[in-house]
């Protein structure tokens, strides 16, 4: 096995971390200010006031700055499978590349269809065509997360293929199972849903700098409402996918989990850790499973192995590092028989790689905490996990409180409720990135779970291109972003009248 260049993989996750942080900054604000949009038009439709019109198109600017630098951030991601993980790439490019392929064919080219008629058919089309080509815009961008989200639950969740050791490769054997399986539909909905609350908060924040400015009275009083519904909802919505979401990577990932809670052993009726030495007794057990009692394995149970009362016995993790190994080895003997053209031999080491294919990925490492986070990495996650469902419980408290003003017709009178929202927009975008860092630093060191470790996925460059690279984006990106603040921040001071 070739020497592990660690600087290479660090630089190469470093740099794909932070395209995709950047890319993320853009992105729940898409998809939650598309909602909202969608909506404003609507009701401009419905009653024909031209209040609405003026308020959807204030909104439709700064939709369009996001989703413009969005799409730039998004190319540059997708770009880096090929430059910094040619491995990974060649390995399940069959499977990953699919619904790439499709969110680039179908979903893209439905945005950029539509979203002309949407910034420009104003004046052109009718009043209903003009509707129907915001909604098909924003439809577009929702889709094309669909199959974002797809790609990257695949990489958590594996399914649907099959590994031909003629090719050395993973392909796909159901689309359906991929596209359809339940970590995909969890992750589009919890991930669509709590972008709508970004949105929603982004909205109240905005709106309310106008009524501090004492500006524009009735457009910030009418977003504020649309925005608190949405939100309300939203955030409600998010709450029960995210408890999903917990259950799936109870059942499926269970070394995440035990990050997210730094739980170093586990049992039956174990405890949720709230903070510190805060804990709610039974309440993983009763979260993960609906029993107080169930069995959840900790970080020592899962080196060890355990028994789960409901699935059975689990390997150690040297036992899978064995039959990982065992893998390897018949892979290079089936291709070596390949070249002899040994059919025998072939079909012998095909029948013992086949009994250890899902062991496969162990095989790549040496030690059971080489196939574990560090623990850098699990009190990353675990804080990380927190700061995610303390900004949850604190934006239900805000809709709620901004629902109540706004129902009472007092909202203009309540400055610090105002001020409340406005500040509150950092802490949704926190809120945001906190999610995604808990998906992914949990299941290190896996580029997919199980099957492929990062030292095996990572291209063969050099660290030092790759760190000079990471620099280059680092600029750009941060050029990028704060470009498109200046320019949002100047359509927000020009207000719905400029």
């Amino acid at each position: 096995m070739n020497q592990i260049d660690v600087a290479l993989i660090d630089w190469s996750r470093a740099q794909f971390a932070l395209t995709a942080m950047y890319h993320w900054l853009f992105v729940p604000l898409t998809l939650g200010l598309g909602l909202i949009i969608c909506i404003l038009e609507t009701m401009y439709f419905r009653t024909g006031d031209e209040k609405w019109k003026k308020t959807t198109k204030f909104w439709m600017k700064l939709f369009g700055v996001n989703f413009a630098i969005g799409v730039a951030t998004g190319l540059i991601l997708e770009f880096e499978f090929g430059t910094n993980w040619s491995n990974y790439s060649w390995f399940v490019g069959d499977i990953f590349g699919a619904p790439l392929a499709i969110e680039g064919v179908v979903a893209f080219f439905l945005e950029a269809t539509f979203i002309g008629v949407m910034f420009f058919g104003w004046e052109k089309v009718s009043k209903k065509f003009h509707l129907t080509s915001t909604w098909l815009a924003v439809g577009g961008a929702t889709l094309s997360a669909w199959w974002i989200l797809v790609a990257n639950s695949w990489m958590q969740y594996p399914v649907g293929m099959e590994f031909n050791p003629e090719t050395v490769r993973n392909e796909m054997n159901s689309f359906a199972a991929v596209a359809l399986s339940p970590m995909a539909v969890n992750k589009f909905f919890h991930t669509v849903i709590s972008s709508w609350v970004l949105g929603s908060v982004f909205v109240l924040g905005i709106s309310s700098w106008f009524l501090l400015k004492k500006r524009d009275k009735v457009f910030a009083l009418d977003s504020i409402k649309v925005a608190a519904i949405v939100g309300t909802t939203a955030i409600l919505l998010s709450w029960l996918t995210g408890h999903s979401s917990a259950q799936l990577v109870a059942d499926k990932q269970p070394v995440k989990l035990a990050a997210m809670e730094k739980l170093e052993d586990g049992g039956n009726g174990v405890g949720m850790k709230v903070i510190g030495n805060i804990e709610i007794p039974n309440m993983l057990s009763l979260l993960v499973d609906l029993d107080p009692n169930s069995y959840v394995p900790g970080r020592n149970d899962i080196i060890n192995g355990y028994t789960d009362p409901k699935k059975g016995r689990e390997l150690s993790i040297d036992e899978k590092i064995q039959r990982g190994k065992i893998a390897i080895t018949a892979l290079g003997r089936f291709t070596e028989a390949k070249k002899a053209q040994d059919k025998v031999a072939m079909a012998e080491n095909k029948e013992i790689l086949n009994a250890n294919i899902a062991y496969f990925g162990y095989g790549y490492f040496n030690s059971a905490e080489d196939a574990l986070p560090s623990n850098k990495l699990v009190s990353l996650t675990f804080y990380s996990f927190r700061i995610m469902v303390f900004l949850g419980a604190f934006f239900l408290l805000l809709f709620l409180l901004v629902w109540y003003y706004s129902c009472k017709k007092d909202f203009a009178d309540t400055p610090w409720l105002q001020k409340l929202c406005l500040y509150s927009i950092p802490l949704a975008y926190i809120c945001s990135q906190a999610g995604w860092m808990v998906t992914e630093l949990g299941r290190q060191p896996w580029a997919i779970q199980d099957m492929l470790p990062l030292s095996a996925a990572i291209s063969d460059v050099s660290a030092g291109s790759v760190m000079t690279t990471f620099f280059i984006f680092l600029v750009l990106f941060t050029v990028l972003l704060t470009a498109g603040i200046g320019i949002m921040l100047k359509q927000i001071k020009g207000g719905p009248e400029k």
